[in-house]
């Protein structure tokens, strides 16, 4: 017999993890508090492009709704750099070319997951509830009904906070003694910008890229749609000499963007009423432990470990956290505190590897995309990788096009690049005695 659970947020994982309980038989009331996204609403100053990669292909495959998803994406092959004279470096994600990562809409991926858990009779969704508490030990969840504002209590055998990085259900986790948290916030925030499609409607660069223009402290970066047009997202200080705080009038912003990115300037009609309009979003990371609270409370998604977008793949966690809370309940199906705590343990390490390696990415994207030393690193990756198959995969290969749990992705990069750089130093030396020898 199917358990009861209420799922508070509706957003990718919430709407995923949805239908894999549903697919089970469980009863599932599923709460979101903004408006049906399929009634043209948008999540204001939210990314409305994500990078669809092999561990949420794989999720979505296990309900299958992967080819659907694709329909709607874009291959991204590699990245293409532009330095500030406008000249232009593809740098391929790996040395086969048919892996790469997908640009995916955020609000088709939202419908198409809602609207698979709805297939199952089970699931039913409703919109316009916001929470306003959890009660760990009824467990019970309290919302205002945006439509009546009513108050709605919701009963269930368990609670599953799905609700992004600031979690109503974390915060009710936080009162508890001993639970731990962190956040930790960047010192840039982002702005989202458009390049709309060229008057015949195609794009007006490279589509099967994803576009960066790294400046050392700050970057830009743009995502293709199926429109022909681009997402771009500035990402740059809050504060500072120049900074989203200094540079406002519409003179400073265009002074800043033709000195910076002068190849984007002539794509972006839109420039100055998108900067003005769209809001400076924050980038946060959030830990915390543990993810749940007996058999009666889970956090999945961003509320359990929100990351920073650099390695594009908050939203891919999320999906794995899916896939592996439903392995976790299916393998013990009547003791549901195992099950959750099971879960904790194979994802806590892996989310606090992804944290660091988001982290990392954002100064590699930024600060050295641009260099020949770059550029060099990952041509000999590829080398070491074709030499060597199935024995040294490089990090981003390992992160972006297996399903290799994240923690150990990043220890056995660690262990790769110290053999790397010792084979390195031992043939530096070699060389050095050879020509020391044929001198003497």
């Amino acid at each position: 017999m199917g358990s009861k659970f209420a799922l508070i947020g509706s957003g990718l994982a919430g709407g995923l993890l949805a239908g894999y309980l549903g697919r089970r038989g469980h009863e599932i009331d599923l709460f979101e508090c903004r408006a049906d996204p399929r009634a043209g609403n948008t999540v204001g100053g939210r990314s409305i492009n994500l990078a669809l990669s092999t561990r949420g292909i794989h999720a979505l495959q296990e309900l299958g709704i992967a080819d659907e998803v694709l329909r709607h994406a874009i291959p991204m092959r590699g990245r293409m750099i532009h330095d500030k004279t406008g000249d232009l470096h593809f740098s391929p994600y790996d040395r086969d070319p048919a892996k790469h990562i997908n640009s995916i809409g955020r609000d088709v991926l939202n419908t198409v997951v809602i609207e698979t858990a709805q297939r199952y009779p089970s699931v039913q969704v409703k919109f316009n509830h916001r929470c306003l508490d959890v009660d760990l030990d009824a467990p019970a969840a309290q919302f205002v009904d945006a439509a009546t504002n009513e108050i709605v209590t919701a009963r269930a055998d368990a609670i599953l906070g799905v609700d992004g990085a600031f979690s109503a259900v974390r915060g009710a986790l936080q009162r508890q003694n001993r639970f731990e948290y962190s956040q930790s916030y960047l010192a840039h925030g982002y702005k989202e910008l458009t390049i709309p499609p060229a008057s015949d409607g195609s794009w007006r660069m490279e589509k099967n890229a994803l576009h960066i223009w790294p400046r050392n402290s700050f970057m830009m970066i743009a995502l293709p749609n199926p429109d022909g047009s681009f997402t771009c997202t500035l990402f740059w200080e809050f504060e500072g000499p120049r900074s989203f705080a200094t540079v406002q009038t519409n003179d400073e912003i265009r002074r800043f963007f033709e000195e910076e990115f002068p190849d984007a300037v002539p794509l972006m009609p839109d420039l100055l009423a998108d900067y003005h309009a769209n809001p400076t979003g924050s980038l946060v990371t959030i830990r915390c432990a543990p993810w749940h609270y007996q058999d009666k409370v889970a956090l999945v998604g961003d509320a359990a470990h929100a990351v920073v977008p650099f390695y594009g793949q908050g939203m891919n966690a999320a999906f794995e956290d899916c896939f592996v809370f439903d392995q976790c309940l299916a393998e013990f199906p009547n003791d549901r505190k195992r099950a959750f705590a099971e879960y904790f343990a194979r994802r806590k390490d892996n989310a606090d590897a992804l944290a660091d390696l988001a982290v990392h990415n954002f100064l590699e994207m930024r600060d050295k995309t641009a260099s020949r030393a770059f550029r060099a690193k990952k041509k000999l990756d590829h080398t070491l990788e074709g030499l060597l198959p199935g024995l040294y995969l490089p990090l981003y290969t390992m992160v972006s096009f297996t399903n290799i749990p994240y923690a150990e992705a990043q220890r056995r990069a660690r262990r790769q690049d110290t053999l790397v750089y010792a084979g390195l130093l031992g043939l530096a030396l070699l060389v050095v005695l050879l020509v020391a020898g044929l001198a003497g």
